[in-house]
């Protein structure tokens, strides 16, 4: 029997490619959804809570092997400082060299986890507040 090597980066993107096309089988016989649903459904994945998008295979092989989804869902970076992150968990976690997927993930990271999105953010401060001395 012969045995076959293929490299990390490969082997991730070949999981992303087998995560999609199951992706697509299942949305194809998915009972219908109303408009409103279909959005939400489409938006976010059920199971991380990581926003959808075609590179959201990459982003789960590559990042919730190591940790919760929650951890990138609680932060906002750009893209110098998700890098940042990245070269940290490289140095002090034993992180792989994400090769050839590196720009992907910050791609998808910058565009939906940066600092200027609204979503999970906290609500917007008070203001025009009339404060009043409570009495004893």
């Amino acid at each position: 029997m012969k045995t076959v090597r293929i490299s990390i980066e490969r082997f991730v993107m070949m999981l992303a490619i087998v995560g999609l096309f199951v992706a697509a089988i299942t949305r194809e016989n998915a009972p219908s959804l109303e408009k409103s649903q279909m959005v939400l459904a489409d938006s976010v994945d059920a199971e991380t809570g990581l926003a959808l998008d075609p590179n959201f295979a990459i982003i789960k092989a590559q990042c919730t092997g190591c940790h919760s989804p929650k951890l990138i869902l609680q932060h906002r970076f750009t893209r110098d400082e998700w890098l940042s992150k990245i070269r940290w968990m490289q140095r002090n976690h034993k992180l792989w060299d994400l090769g050839e997927t590196e720009k992907t993930v910050l791609d998808y990271l910058a565009k939906h986890y940066a600092p200027n999105q609204a979503a999970y953010s906290r609500r917007e401060p008070l203001r025009n507040i009339k404060w009043y001395k409570l009495e004893q």
